[in-house]
């Protein structure tokens, strides 16, 4: 079995239970922070609905520079804007997984800024750990958000408290 073939399913179950946190978002509340220190609601939607251009160019990149990189941060204007723009690179980053190769998911892969390597890893793990680790994370840190806002929670990796998912 190919690597691609392995990280497809993983990354179709992932992005749903991704799509719906996002799709429970409030949009009244873009500035509601947990905690002086937290990320706003809306930039972390923002940044988690973004992650999967991450993705895309972990997969299709040799490298990634963020100092000279292209990617702007994407900006909550309403839910369903998040929605659409994930939905589009969720699209983008499964067709590049689909598309790889095992000799390329081995390679190095670099993330550096001004020229400081951050991390510099074969691109399997790049994808795991800065991709699909970090999009899962930053989706439980919504979890406890939407919940500090009395927002119903999906079930993710079983049932939530509001939702039985038939249990």
């Amino acid at each position: 079995m190919e690597i691609r073939e392995m990280f497809l399913p993983e990354f179709d179950q992932e992005m749903k239970k991704t799509r719906a946190i996002l799709e429970r978002v409030p949009e009244g509340k873009p500035d509601f922070k947990p905690h002086e220190k937290s990320m706003a609601l809306g930039k972390l939607a923002a940044h988690t609905a973004q992650l999967p251009e991450f993705a895309v160019r972990i997969v299709e990149l040799p490298e990634l520079d963020f100092s000279k990189s292209d990617m702007k941060p994407l900006v909550m204007d309403s839910r369903q804007q998040l929605l659409t723009a994930f939905d589009a690179l969720v699209e983008k980053a499964r067709a590049a997984i689909a598309k790889s190769s095992d000799e390329e998911w081995q390679t190095k892969w670099k993330l550096s800024f001004q020229g400081h390597t951050i991390i510099d890893e074969p691109r399997f793990l790049v994808y795991r750990g800065m991709f699909l680790n970090h999009i899962i994370h930053h989706r439980a840190q919504l979890g406890v958000y939407l919940r500090l806002n009395d927002v119903p929670l999906p079930g993710t990796y079983g049932p939530s408290a509001d939702d039985t998912m038939g249990f």
